[in-house]
């Protein structure tokens, strides 16, 4: 079942700061790079800004020539293949994961490397580039969002690692249906506070 967030900024902030919101491949090494999957911009002090985070998955990869797959519905647990056909390559659901809880994305190609993705909601959450023919790329993400506030990122594109550094606020939704993000904080001079942000209102499941 999907998860209704709504986004509140009740801080003190004058900049009209951004804010990133993004998951984190945990079946990868601590240094890979996450993906900003939400920025939200110009949300101003007392308003709030509604979001769906879905519970479901799609995988998806595109080739060294630039093409690009559809996205296919991934559950944890199953595996993916970038295969060559007499029509040109094909990503197709290849049998289960070596962990129920990983997708698997494959490139089964004799030549070429692939990126291969996981999309929330249409958007990416986290890629893998440059895999070679014969190498996997694995994803598996806790119930949990990590959120902040940054002026450098962009919504589908890879955060630098300094980025994801200033960024140590994680949230967990497990169990949760429905809850409140709310910012505090900010403000200018020597009064400022960091940021902080919580969950208020939380309906669980």
């Amino acid at each position: 079942m999907d998860i209704e967030l709504n986004f509140i900024n009740r801080s003190n902030d004058a900049n009209n700061s951004d804010v990133v919101i993004f998951q984190k491949n945990v079946a990868t090494d601590f240094n890979e790079i996450a993906v900003a999957w939400k920025v939200i911009r110009n949300c101003g002090q007392g308003f709030n800004h509604p979001f769906v985070y879905p519970m479901t998955m799609s995988a998806a990869a595109s080739d060294a020539w630039g093409n690009h797959t559809p996205q296919m519905e991934a559950l944890n647990g199953q595996r993916f293949a970038m295969t060559p056909t007499p029509s040109g390559n094909r990503l197709s659901f290849s049998g289960t994961s070596t962990s129920p809880n990983e997708v698997q994305v494959a490139n089964e190609l004799l030549q070429g490397s692939i990126n291969a993705g996981i999309y929330r909601a249409g958007k990416p959450i986290a890629m893998k580039t440059s895999l070679t023919p014969g190498q996997t790329a694995t994803f598996s993400f806790k119930p949990t969002l990590w959120i902040g506030v940054t002026s450098e990122a962009d919504e589908g594109r890879a955060m630098h690692s300094a980025v994801m550094s200033s960024i140590n606020t994680e949230l967990s939704l497990l169990g949760i249906a429905s809850a409140d993000i709310v910012m505090t904080g900010g403000g200018p001079g020597p009064d400022s506070t960091p940021f902080q942000f919580t969950l208020a209102n939380i309906v669980f499941a």
